[in-house]
Formats: C-alpha cells, sequence, structure tokens
C-alpha cells in the first residue's frame, strides 16, 4: 500500500526524460515522462508508477500556467478547470515540491486575466480539455490501493492515454517555440527602455562582460597558459570545414565570420562574448565601433575586418597564429557565455600552407584543451549520420543507431551529452532565421522524435545554446574562488621575494619604469639645453684645432717657412688657406660640431649619478641615444655660411693690441712644443731607448731599431752642416748617406733613409720654429711699425694669430647653431623615439630587463 513507502525509507528515483524545454525567463524546465512499458504481476510497483504518472501530470499544470506567466498566455478559468479536473493526490503530496501548492496563494490571477487576452483566443492554443478530463477521471480507479493486477482494457487505455500525452507533448512544444519568441521581443523593448535611461545614471557592467574582461588580461598575460589559467572557456574544435563557423553563428544568431570555399578561413583563435542587449550588435575590445548586425552591410563590414586582423596576426612565413582576436557580441536573447573559436584542425598541409601549419594549430587546440575548466565543444560534420536519419525517417534503416549515435553509444566518449543540429542547406546565403525555420520543421517532422527515439532535448541548435550557457555558468561558480585564491598566493609569494631581494625598491613594472626612464632623459636633454656657451665654444675650439693642426702645420706653415722672404711666405700662406677654407675646412667644422653635440649628448645619458644611479635604464638610454642620433640630420646650409665666415677671418692681418700678440705667441708655443713631443716619441720608438733606458731597465734595441738609429746619426750630421736644408733630401744626398753607413757595416735602403730623414728634419724644424717664437716674444713693437729686421721676421706668429681667430669665430657661430637650433631638434627626435619605443612592448621587453623587471611585472600583472 502507499502508507509502506515513508519518507524515510523511500528514495525517489531519478527521472527519466523525453523532452526539456528552457524559458529564457522563469528557466524552469519543462519535462514530460516518457511512459515505461508495465509487465503485469507488478503489485509492488504500481503505486509507484501512478504517483509518479500524477506528479508529472499536475507539473505540466504548473508548467502551463508558469509559461502562461512567463509569454503572457493565461486566464484564470483555464487555472479553474484544471484544478477541478486533477484527482485528490495528497496521499502524494511529498513527491512534489511544496512550492507548487502553494503556487495560486503567490499569483494575482484576477489582475493577470484583465491583462491578458480573451479565453476565446487562448482557448485556440491550448488542448482539448475535454478529452484529457476524461482520460484523467479514467485513471482515479487506478489509484486503488487494494487492486493487484491491471486489467487489458486498463492497459489499452494507459496506451490511449500515451498517445495523447505525447501529442499534448508536441502541440506544447510548437506554443513554447511561439511564446518564446514573443518573450524575445518582450525583452527587447525592456531592455531597450533601460537603455535609454543609460546617461541618467551609472549602470554596473554585466557580469560576463566583466568576466570576459579577465579572460582578455589573462590572454595578454601569458597566451601560453603557463599561468595556470583554469577559468571556463567554452572551447569550440572540430575538423577545417566541419561546421563550426555555421553552429557558432546559429548561437550568436548572425553571420560574423569570414567564409571560404575549402580554403582556411579561421587563422587565429577568436574569443567572442555573447551577452544579452536591446541591440544586435557587434564590437571589438580595441574598438569603439559598433556593427550593426541587421543589417548586410555592416555584417559583409565586419567578416572583413575579422580577416583583416586574423592576417595581420599572422607572422610573415607562418599560416595560423596563437594570438586572440577579442569580439563582444549583443542582442535579445542571446544566452550568456565565452566561446573561443579555434582554427580547424587539418590531417595534410596543403600547397600555400607553413610546413608546420598542422603542428601549430594542435599545440594551439592543446593549450585551450588542457584547461581542466575547458568545457570543449567538439563540432563534427558527419553526412553518414545525415543519411541515417534520412534513411530511418523512411524506415529504410534501423532507428536505433540514430538512438545510438546521440547517446554516445556509438561513438563512445566522456561527454556531458551529444546534440544534433541543423545548420542550413549548405547554402551560404540562407539568413540565420531561415536556417531556425527549417531546422525546426525538420525535427517537429522527424519521426525520430515522434516516437522518442530521438529526446527534443538533444536536438536544435536553440537547446544546445542552452545547455552550453547553463553548463558554463555552473563552471565558472565552481572554479572563478579556486582561481582567485590560486592568484592570492601566487601573488604572495612574489610579495615575499620582492622583500627579501629589494627592501628599498617600490615595486615598478616594465612600463612605469619606461616612464620614470622617459621623465630621466628628458630632464638630461634639458640639461643639454643649459650648457654655458663658453663652455660650447671652448670644446669646439680644442677639437676643431686638434683636427686640422697636422694640416695646419704640415701643409701651410711649413711649406711657407722653408721661404726666404716676407713676400713669399704670406703669397704662400694665403694661397694655401684659401684652398683649406674652400674645401676642407668648413666641412671638417660642421664635424666637429656635429661630434661634440653627440658626445655631450653622451655624457649627460650615460654619466654616473653616484648612489642614485641606477643601471637597469643604461640599456634604454643607449638605445634612446643612438637612434635619436641617427634621426638627427644636421643643417646643410650651416657649410656654406660657415665657408663665408672663415674666408673673412682669415683675410684679417692686423693684431691691434700686445696682449692679442702674446696669445698667439702662446698658441703658437704650445702647438709646436705639442708636435715637437709627438715627434720625438715616434724618433724613439724608431730607434729604440737611449743609454739611459738600456742600463736602467736592462732593456736592448732590436736590429731593425740599430739601423734606424745608425741612420739618423748620419743625418743629424748632414743637418749640422746646414742648418737651413730644404725639408726634402735630393737623390744624390741619399746615395751618400747609403754609401757612409754601408761604409759602417749597415745596409740601409733609400726608403728608410728619406721616412727616417723626414722625422729628423721635423724635430729640428720644430726645435728652429720654437727659439724663433721665443724672440719674437718682443717683435710686436717692430711689427707695429713695420721696421723690417732679418731676426725679428714674425710673419708666422701673425698666421698662428689668424688661424686662433679664425677658430674662435668658427666656434663661437658653431655654438649659436648648436644652441639655437641643433639642440632642440635633438630634444624633438628624444621625444619622437621616447614616445615609439613606449607603443612598443617588443622594445621594452628588450631594453628593460633583469629579474628585478620581471619580478615586477609578474607582480604587476
Amino acid at each position: 500500500s502507499s502508507s509502506h513507502y515513508t519518507r524515510s525509507k523511500f528514495q525517489r528515483p531519478p527521472l527519466r526524460t523525453s523532452i526539456q524545454q528552457f524559458s529564457s525567463l522563469n528557466r524552469l524546465p519543462l519535462r514530460k515522462t516518457k511512459l515505461l512499458s508495465v509487465k503485469y504481476g507488478y503489485l509492488s510497483h504500481r503505486n509507484f508508477w501512478v504517483a509518479r504518472l500524477a506528479s508529472r501530470l499536475l507539473k505540466l499544470r504548473y508548467l502551463v500556467l508558469g509559461s502562461a506567466v512567463g509569454g503572457g498566455y493565461t486566464a484564470k478559468k483555464t487555472y479553474d478547470q484544471w484544478k477541478e479536473m486533477l484527482p485528490d493526490l495528497s496521499d502524494y503530496k511529498w513527491i512534489v515540491p511544496d512550492f507548487i501548492w502553494e503556487l495560486d496563494e503567490h499569483i494575482d490571477l484576477e489582475k493577470l486575466s484583465k491583462a491578458l487576452p480573451d479565453a476565446e483566443d487562448l482557448a485556440k492554443l491550448l488542448p482539448d480539455f475535454d478529452k484529457i478530463g476524461e482520460s484523467l477521471s479514467s485513471l482515479k480507479g487506478f489509484f486503488s490501493p487494494g487492486e493487484n493486477n491491471f486489467s487489458v482494457s486498463d492497459k489499452e487505455k494507459i496506451d490511449q492515454l500515451q498517445e495523447e500525452l505525447l501529442h499534448t507533448q508536441l502541440k506544447y512544444q510548437r506554443i513554447l517555440e511561439r511564446l518564446e519568441k514573443e518573450n524575445k521581443e518582450l525583452r527587447k523593448l525592456v531592455l531597450q527602455k533601460d537603455d535609454k535611461g543609460i546617461h541618467q545614471r551609472k549602470l554596473k557592467k554585466s557580469l560576463i562582460d566583466m568576466y570576459s574582461e579577465v579572460l582578455d588580461i589573462l590572454s595578454d598575460y601569458d597566451a601560453s597558459y603557463n599561468t595556470q589559467d583554469h577559468l571556463p572557456r567554452v572551447v569550440v574544435v572540430g575538423d577545417q570545414s566541419a561546421g563550426k563557423t555555421s553552429v557558432l553563428e546559429m548561437i550568436a544568431q548572425a553571420r560574423i565570420f569570414p567564409r571560404g570555399s575549402g580554403e582556411m578561413m579561421t587563422r587565429s583563435p577568436v574569443k567572442v562574448t555573447l551577452s544579452e542587449g536591446p541591440h544586435h550588435v557587434a564590437l571589438f575590445k580595441d574598438s569603439s565601433r559598433e556593427f550593426d548586425l541587421t543589417k548586410e552591410e555592416d555584417l559583409a563590414a565586419l567578416r572583413n575586418e575579422i580577416e583583416i586582423r586574423m592576417r595581420k596576426s599572422v607572422k610573415e612565413g607562418c599560416t595560423v597564429s596563437a594570438e586572440t582576436i577579442s569580439l563582444n557580441v549583443k542582442g535579445p536573447g542571446l544566452q550568456r557565455m565565452v566561446l573561443v573559436d579555434l582554427p580547424g584542425v587539418i590531417s595534410t598541409v596543403t600547397s600555400g600552407m607553413a610546413p608546420d601549419t598542422k603542428d601549430t594549430i594542435f599545440s594551439i587546440s592543446k593549450a585551450y584543451m588542457q584547461n581542466p575548466n575547458a568545457i570543449i565543444l567538439c563540432i563534427q560534420e558527419r553526412s553518414i549520420v545525415t543519411d541515417f536519419m534520412d534513411l530511418a525517417e523512411k524506415n529504410v534503416a534501423s532507428p536505433n543507431r540514430i538512438q545510438q549515435i546521440i547517446e554516445g553509444k556509438l561513438f563512445p566518449m566522456k561527454a556531458l551529452g551529444y546534440f544534433a543540429v541543423v545548420t542550413g542547406k549548405g547554402n551560404n546565403a540562407e539568413s540565420i532565421e531561415s536556417i531556425k525555420d527549417y531546422e525546426e520543421e525538420f525535427f517537429q517532422n522527424s519521426k525520430l522524435l515522434k516516437t522518442c527515439m530521438l529526446k527534443a532535448h538533444q536536438v536544435t541548435t536553440r537547446n544546445l545554446s542552452l545547455a552550453v550557457s547553463d553548463c558554463f555558468w555552473k563552471m565558472v561558480r565552481e572554479s572563478v574562488e579556486q582561481q582567485a585564491d590560486a592568484f592570492k598566493a601566487t601573488r604572495f609569494n612574489l610579495e615575499t621575494e620582492w622583500k627579501n631581494n629589494y627592501p628599498q625598491l617600490r615595486e615598478l613594472d616594465r612600463n612605469e619604469l619606461f616612464e620614470k626612464a622617459k621623465n630621466e632623459i628628458l630632464d638630461e636633454v634639458i640639461s643639454l639645453s643649459q650648457v654655458t656657451p663658453k663652455h660650447w665654444e671652448e670644446i669646439l675650439q680644442k677639437t676643431l684645432w686638434e683636427r686640422v693642426s697636422t694640416h695646419v702645420i704640415e701643409n701651410i706653415y711649413l711649406p711657407a717657412a722653408q721661404t726666404t722672404n716676407s713676400g713669399t711666405f704670406n703669397t704662400t700662406v694665403d694661397i694655401k688657406l684659401k684652398q683649406w677654407t674652400d674645401k676642407q675646412l668648413p666641412n671638417k667644422a660642421v664635424e666637429v660640431a656635429w661630434e661634440t653635440l653627440q658626445e655631450e649628448f653622451s655624457h649627460f645619458m650615460t654619466e654616473k649619478k653616484g648612489k642614485e644611479h641606477d643601471d637597469i635604464f643604461d640599456k634604454l638610454k643607449q638605445a634612446v641615444k643612438e637612434e635619436s642620433i641617427k634621426r638627427h640630420k644636421w643643417n646643410e646650409r650651416a657649410e656654406d655660411s660657415l665657408r663665408v665666415i672663415q674666408h673673412n677671418a682669415l683675410e684679417d692681418r692686423s693684431i691691434s693690441d700686445k696682449q692679442q700678440w702674446d696669445a698667439a705667441i702662446h698658441f703658437m708655443e704650445d702647438t709646436l712644443q705639442s708636435r715637437l713631443k709627438d715627434t720625438e716619441s715616434v724618433i724613439e720608438d724608431m730607434v729604440g731607448p737611449d743609454w739611459k733606458k738600456r742600463w736602467l731597465y736592462w732593456v736592448g734595441r732590436t736590429k731593425e731599431q740599430n739601423i734606424r738609429n745608425e741612420t739618423k746619426n748620419e743625418l743629424e750630421k748632414m743637418i749640422k752642416c746646414n742648418e737651413d736644408h730644404a725639408a726634402y733630401l735630393a737623390n744624390d744626398e741619399v746615395t751618400t748617406v747609403r754609401k757612409n753607413l754601408e761604409a759602417k757595416g749597415v745596409a740601409v735602403d733609400p726608403c728608410l733613409i728619406k721616412d727616417t730623414w723626414h722625422q729628423v728634419y721635423r724635430r729640428h724644424f720644430l726645435r728652429t720654429a720654437l727659439s724663433h717664437c721665443n724672440l719674437c716674444r718682443r717683435g710686436f713693437y717692430y711689427y707695429q711699425r713695420h721696421f723690417v729686421d732679418s731676426e725679428l721676421e714674425c710673419n708666422d706668429v701673425v698666421l698662428f694669430w689668424r688661424i686662433q681667430r679664425m677658430l674662435a669665430i668658427t666656434a663661437n657661430t658653431l655654438r649659436q647653431q648648436l644652441t639655437n637650433t641643433e639642440v632642440r631638434r635633438l630634444e624633438k627626435n628624444v621625444k619622437e623615439v621616447l614616445e615609439d619605443f613606449a607603443e612598443d612592448s617588443d622594445k621594452k621587453v628588450k631594453l628593460l630587463t633583469g629579474k628585478r623587471v620581471q619580478l615586477a611585472e609578474d607582480l604587476s600583472e
């Protein structure tokens, strides 16, 4: 009896259902029981079967009412009819949830009946209650606990009732689909009303949008998932051209993906965030443009943009990329979830593909699928299955095979479920609405569904979308806190490591360090503009003279000094100076100025700042310096104007006062002494150490140095005999020297004699010039009064004064150009380089390196 099965002893069995429908408003499952065939003689199971049937009928009553409330189709009259027809099930109240019995206490049916359609209109949608009432009346006799067996007529009634209930199920399915469409429109209107007030109040981001942003951050952080990112995603995988795109477009309710005839179109992962919104639109995470998915021109533009982004993400020489493209799709009735569409798996690399394409696709897919919380939506196109369904419909093939496929028995995998969907007739031009209508018509007319060989909740893209969305959010709830705890633990470890290694420093990641370095560099460039004019002129004048002094001594002063009279000296000097200023000097001066600017810039950029100096910026500063200098172009007009200034400066020959004369003497002496020191150093290297160094440091001369020394001694004898000797040896003099050396047993080459003579004569000439320079210290009086004295002929002093004055004027001109033009242009270049580096993540990673940077970067991310 029923009293025998108490609540404590009887466990409610799992319910086997053949159809499961969902409403986007109440999200309550509508289920209809597939009646099991009952064998005679099963007395102990009779009461359970009746209770289960009664509970299903009662639940059907509730969900008809629930759907009417959600969609707007019910009336109090309908409720009263159903209430009167139902038998007394008080003994089985434990099977039915309490809130069902109290439903009429929480719903104002009078108020609803006024706002909803008339009963006559509703009656057209509802089943024949009279027939169902008769069927229910026939069941009253089944609830008597005293009967032990079913009669044949009772079994026939049960079979008839089963058929009627199946008919009712299919009819209600069509009603619910219609209500769902109307519900979608109602929700769209509600969302549009909320959307209009978006500027009047600050709205929080939706949960799915926030979750999607988290996934974007994690994807940017580490695309290879080395961070143990285990947050759920719906990962869509399948063979190339297996219909992945079509299924996703059905879920998104728009044709958003590029299409190709057999060509690989998905070249990188595409993360699609689906969410509900008043308008059917799509937008990229890094763009503000909205694509209206109800307009064909916007759909074409969206597909083109996705294709462009994919091709840009693919590096040269590759076919696919691991870089994720992030897309948001909003619209009324869309199920909220995050899907990642991966490139289709291929079995063979075809022409035009990179050799590693197959392995790369496998690696990308594996990285996403290894996430333990990934929901893998495997799309497989099977024409064989379609053929089976067609044959099964015609009763040619066994329908059991279709059932085995959908139940996962024919292709056994550890799957959460299998779904059969129809994504069109193979025409890319079909609209989403037409495909949905075709899919619904296909399954509604399916004999397999009518005979319960297929379960209604395992067919259509809509049911697939609902099931995946429910699974997605269930896994999100279970995994988000765990993932957050894992990241907190990682951050704690990183913070501990930072405190142990860098207790005195702030945690600055790579971008923050770049901003700090940028400010330091700009400060250093400003310091460059604050260099004093005197400093610029001293450096420029000194550097320029170092560059040109050899030319002045060798090619101007020395040839002119060998002349015998003052007129010839000045004529030679003027000719040489004009040639020099016309061809070499202006260009050399500009080179010096540009190099001086670079050296000063480098000095400020690389100068160690004591304990405050941070060598972590050295590579970055060096790169900024080099790139800025590379981009800098000196003003070409400066050389022409400088030529005129230098020529005019060298034209002046009049020394106006004793101070200028003494300055010229001092300049001349410094130059000659410097050259004499260099010459003596060269001679010492040629002939080897003198007798003091040989005795004190125990060093000796080489064979070549001995030959050079003997040659030098022979040439010095020649100069002593003729102190006014010319700068060059005659051929007969070379022969004489060679023979004298051979007489001493020293074999000498004529080239060696001339080379040695050049240094010996230079030393003699510089010593003589210095001696003459000392005599000219008191020569200003004679120069000023144009007295002629062969001992005080100081034309060389005037030459050095002209050179010195030209250097001063040149340095002043270059300094003005530097401070007024070039420093500012260089500062502009530095700013441009810093801006370019700021946008180049790879450049920053390359230039800001080290354990400290990586640790701060890990902490920040």
